[in-house]
């Protein structure tokens, strides 16, 4: 059998699919099944082209969003879509609470100071088998130490960090350096004048923190005078043993 070319007799609706030429509303389409139904029988609606208004300017941020390897502050994008950042970040904040009401499989949230796309967490293991590698590279405890060090008393010395610790930090500071978690900031004024340090834009991206601002305050990791003497009780202990 022939299939005539789709056309329409009347000017198509926009949003509409047309319907070709012969084919009467309720009727099979050429090709569709009929089921054995007769030709008066009912018929489900031609599908209808789905067309959902895009603002220009959320195109806009989308578009800009996708391609930037880092954050995107509020201020630039402003500039670039001649706003004020304070509009900007709104933006980006409605399309945050849209992306997540819709249930996407990105997400898109201000870390480091800026704006970025990223895949949901949820679907973390998901992509992680898709890169065929593992999500991130853990770090050591030393490391863990070290960087908490850097990131609650910076700017910092190697020999402040160490005193700290209590141990030599040279070799975990080298390692923090070497990925982008931490970075030579200044220098001490001070005799010798040694090389200060701080977290970088990476450190804030790899916990996912806005600004520095946002670190926990250390009094939530103190323990309690209960458990400060209770600890210092069992040191006390330990000494009359060990005596």
């Amino acid at each position: 059998m022939t299939v005539e070319p789709a056309t329409c007799t009347d000017s198509p609706v926009d949003g509409m699919v047309p319907v070709p030429a012969g084919v009467a509303h309720g009727a099979a389409w050429p090709g569709e099944p009929t089921d054995g139904a007769g030709a008066g029988a009912e018929r489900p609606a031609p599908p209808r082209l789905l067309q959902v208004p895009v603002d220009p300017v959320v195109r806009s941020i989308e578009a800009v969003l996708m391609v930037a390897a880092d954050p995107v502050p509020a201020t630039a994008l402003a500039d670039l879509l001649d706003t004020t950042p304070d509009q900007a970040r709104s933006m980006c904040s409605q399309l945050a609470r849209s992306y997540e009401a819709e249930g996407r499989g990105f997400v898109l949230v201000e870390v480091a100071g800026g704006w970025r796309l990223q895949s949901h967490p949820e679907a973390a293991e998901l992509v992680a088998r898709f890169l065929s590698e593992p999500q991130r590279t853990k770090l050591s405890a030393a490391a863990l130490e070290t960087l908490a060090v850097v990131a609650y008393k910076q700017p910092v010395s190697r020999a402040q960090v160490s005193a700290v610790r209590g141990v030599d930090a040279d070799g975990v500071l080298r390692s923090l350096c070497q990925k982008g978690l931490v970075a030579a900031v200044g220098r001490d004024p001070g005799p010798g004048q040694a090389v200060l340090y701080g977290t970088t834009a990476a450190f804030l991206e790899y916990l996912g923190l806005p600004s520095l601002a946002d670190l926990p305050p250390l009094g939530d990791f103190v323990p309690g005078p209960d458990l400060v003497e209770t600890l210092e009780e069992g040191l006390r202990m330990r000494r009359l043993q060990i005596d």
